[in-house]
């Protein structure tokens, strides 16, 4: 079984700005990959090629094993897409919204009352989306992705502007798809998500991707780690950090650790926006 989706050498200009320069990746079937970088990267742009509302300017998108088209119904009654702007019928209930999507997908059969407790909504299922707050909205939009079983799953920025426990409820959602088979490409500017959730990660900025692989292993290559010790001492509470990818680490780490004084020690990492920060020369 090949790549559910792969983009080779895509590019896309809007006049004379350059949003993509060439990128190429692959999302396999159960893999979450996050797509990661700042406002105006080529995140989004890169969404809409590989679902087929931009046509790129070169390059090619294969979503499972078939080049995606701007107009091929059979294709993308396959995937669902999650984007930022809350495009929902508010006149409509929640489940209203997601039983007209399910018949545009001709789904007659449908019962959104399982989809709508997933994403916590069950509760106001019969109330219009006009009356929802921005948060319950997302969750519906989420949800809405769902409806078709998507074999492929594009996100954009999913829980911007969600509270924690909202956040924390459709990122479960998310590895239950991909534990599912679903692949799933996620693009965001919250590294902590994308580290929680993503199989590969791929660093973005200017429109050129500049690495892509594992959260661990891009943390391993170009972060640093460390041990920090806290030791009471007759001049106070002193703090003394030990990088251990150095000559003599572990000598000092064993000396330190013994110190009669010792309050506490423990071990530190580079966060991927470290690595993000080492990789791309910017921040987010």
């Amino acid at each position: 079984m090949g790549p559910a989706l792969l983009a080779r050498g895509l590019k896309y200009s809007y006049g004379d700005v350059e949003a993509v320069r060439g990128i190429s990746f692959h999302v396999d079937p159960g893999e979450i990959l996050g797509f990661l970088g700042p406002n105006g990267a080529g995140k989004s742009t890169t969404i809409r090629m590989l679902t087929g509302q931009l046509e790129p300017d070169s390059g090619s998108v294969t979503l499972l094993g078939r080049p995606m088209e701007h107009d091929d119904p059979g294709l993308q009654s396959r995937i669902g897409v999650c984007f930022e702007e809350k495009n929902l019928y508010t006149d409509m209930t929640a489940a209203e919204n997601l039983t007209f999507f399910a018949r545009l997908f001709g789904m007659r059969d449908f019962d959104p009352d399982e989809l709508l407790r997933s994403v916590d909504l069950a509760g106001v299922s019969h109330r219009r989306v006009s009356k929802f707050s921005k948060g319950m909205k997302q969750r519906l939009m989420m949800a809405r992705a769902l409806v078709n079983d998507p074999e492929v799953l594009f996100l954009d920025e999913p829980t911007d502007g969600l509270d924690p426990i909202s956040s924390g409820t459709l990122r479960e959602l998310v590895r239950d798809r991909a534990d599912r088979g679903a692949a799933v490409l996620l693009t965001t500017h919250d590294m902590w998500e994308a580290d929680e959730l993503s199989d590969r990660v791929a660093f973005i900025s200017e429109g050129v991707i500049h690495a892509l692989d594992s959260p661990d292993r891009l943390k391993r290559e170009y972060g640093s780690r460390s041990v920090r010790f806290r030791i009471d001492s007759v001049s106070g509470v002193k703090e003394r950090t030990v990088q251990l990818d150095v000559p003599g680490a572990a000598e000092e780490i064993a000396a330190l650790a013994s110190s009669e004084g010792l309050l506490s020690m423990h071990t530190e990492e580079a966060s991927l926006e470290d690595v993000f920060i080492e990789v791309t020369g910017r921040g987010l």
